[in-house]
This record gives C-alpha cells, sequence and structure tokens, in this order.
C-alpha cells in the first residue's frame, strides 16, 4: 500500500497571490473584524449585568441607562451598534400581549363621572390611578391592586390578594394614603368595577377629601396609564409566569415594583426614574 502523502497547509502569502488578494489588507481586515467582536462581547457583558435587575429593558432605555457605563469602559457605543449587537446574540426583547377581565361594572353601587378627561396633570399627587391585574400561580389567579401617581408614574400603593374582594383594594389605597406627604386636592380615578364604587372605598376617598373620578366608556382608553403599568410589571419583571404559590407571587410583586418605581428608566418622564420625578414634585 502506497504510503500517503503528508497533508500540507498554504502560507498566507501563497493564498493571497492565488486570490488577489494583497497580505497587508487581510491583516487591516482581520484587526477590525477582531476589534468589532471585542467591542460586541464588551457590550454584552455591560447588557447581561444591566439585566440581571430589568430582563426585559429594551434598546433604548438600555442605550441612555447604560451610557455612563459604556464612557467608563471607553466605549463608543450607539442606538445601532447597540441594536445590532443584541440582535446578532439573540438578546431583543419580545413584547407579548395579555388580557383577562377584572372589572365587573354591573352592580347597583353609584358610578362617578370622568373628571380627568381634558385635566392637564403638572404635579404629583395631582390625580391617582387604579386598577387590577391578575397574577398566576399553580393554583390558581391572585389580584394585584395598583395605585399609581399619574404625573410621576410611580407606584404609590399596592397589595396582592388571593380574590377580588375588595379588602386587597382597600389596603392599596390606605398604604397610598399613609405615604403621601400631601393630598390636597387629590383626583382618584379609576374604572367602574365593583371594588372601587363599594360604599366602604368611596367612604375612605371621601373622609380624606379625595375627589372620585371613574371610566365612562371605553374604560381602557380613559385608565391608559394604569393599564400600561400593568403590562410593564409583566412584560419587563417576569410577573407574566405562573408562580408555586401566592407567597411567591407576593416576593416576586414587590421586588418588580421596587425595580420599577427606584431603577426603570421611563421615555414619558424624560429618561427619569418614578421615584425621582415624584419627589422632586410631592
Amino acid at each position: 500500500m502506497a504510503k500517503e502523502k503528508s497533508k500540507r497547509f498554504a502560507c498566507l502569502s501563497t493564498i493571497s497571490s492565488c486570490f488577489g488578494l494583497n497580505r497587508d489588507a487581510y491583516y487591516k481586515y482581520k484587526h477590525r473584524a477582531d476589534k468589532r467582536l471585542k467591542l460586541e462581547q464588551q457590550i454584552i457583558t455591560i447588557v447581561r449585568k444591566r439585566r440581571k435587575s430589568l430582563p426585559r429593558e429594551g434598546v433604548r432605555k438600555l442605550e441612555k441607562s447604560l451610557k455612563n457605563d459604556f464612557i467608563k469602559a471607553n466605549l463608543k457605543v450607539g442606538r445601532d451598534t447597540l441594536f445590532n449587537t443584541l440582535r446578532k446574540h439573540q438578546m431583543l426583547t419580545l413584547r407579548k400581549k395579555t388580557s383577562a377581565r377584572t372589572t365587573n361594572s354591573h352592580h347597583r353601587f353609584y358610578k362617578y363621572n370622568n373628571i380627568i378627561k381634558d385635566l392637564k396633570v403638572t404635579r404629583a399627587n395631582q390625580v391617582w390611578v387604579s386598577d387590577i391585574t391578575y397574577i398566576r400561580t399553580v393554583k390558581g389567579f391572585c389580584y394585584l391592586a395598583l395605585i399609581t401617581d399619574m404625573y410621576s408614574r410611580k407606584i404609590v400603593g399596592y397589595d396582592l390578594s388571593d380574590s377580588l374582594e375588595l379588602k386587597g383594594c382597600v389596603r392599596a389605597l390606605n398604604k397610598a394614603i399613609y405615604q403621601a406627604k400631601n393630598i390636597n386636592g387629590l383626583i382618584h380615578h379609576s374604572d367602574r368595577g365593583i371594588q372601587y364604587c363599594s360604599n366602604v372605598y368611596t367612604q375612605i376617598l371621601k373622609k380624606k377629601h379625595i375627589n372620585i373620578s371613574m371610566t365612562e366608556e371605553n374604560h381602557c382608553y380613559e385608565n391608559a396609564i394604569a393599564e400600561r403599568v400593568n403590562g410593564i410589571l409583566k412584560d419587563e419583571f417576569y410577573l407574566d409566569q405562573t408562580f408555586d404559590n401566592v407567597t411567591h407571587a407576593k416576593r416576586a410583586a414587590k421586588n418588580a415594583i421596587n425595580l420599577y418605581n427606584e431603577i426603570r428608566l421611563h421615555l414619558s418622564l424624560d429618561y427619569k426614574t418614578p421615584n425621582m420625578v415624584y419627589q422632586l414634585s410631592a
């Protein structure tokens, strides 16, 4: 049997001449490719560190929130570079659309008019918007009652309970009132759900001299900020997952709301956090 010829590898000069390539051009290309790969790796490292707290933060927010991190690392990263890098590494966020009905407006209680429809909101504690959203657990649903300051987008009161009964909404309201410094002229806006129309709930508002406003038609549009906050907590903070039990869900909700208030940047707030805007205005 004939002895096999040993395999030989052509040198770079031979390959370059065969394909009509310039040796220096190859090294320049390789240098650029290596530099680009190093930049991508640095970007991914910084983004992953940020997403430990905000796992679904999008490109526009990341560009703002990581600006100082990129400067400290001596990196020039624009929106296109950031977007292309995250797309290449399959790190772009995908938003889910979910819907569930938690509003029962067919009841005997009085329904108030919408008095914030054309109102210009200029300060914190001028309008609070309230809503309820469902959270899944292995054994069924629990319900997160939220009260959000319309001006700062800060969640000022919340409560998670295993039923749609009134108590959860009342606890959220009392928390919001307790932590507020000044509620003079405050308006409480909600949908026409039985919890918000009930005598117990409205009596608390009246006792505190808080004006009452409710949606009239197309309540999703008339209470858009409250609906938006629900979506953010689920889309960006994993409250759309199924939890083992109510205790686990409460812990996750508390963590999500703290991150939402203290760390998440809002486009509508000129890339500030709700806490920052609330503290400056309240």
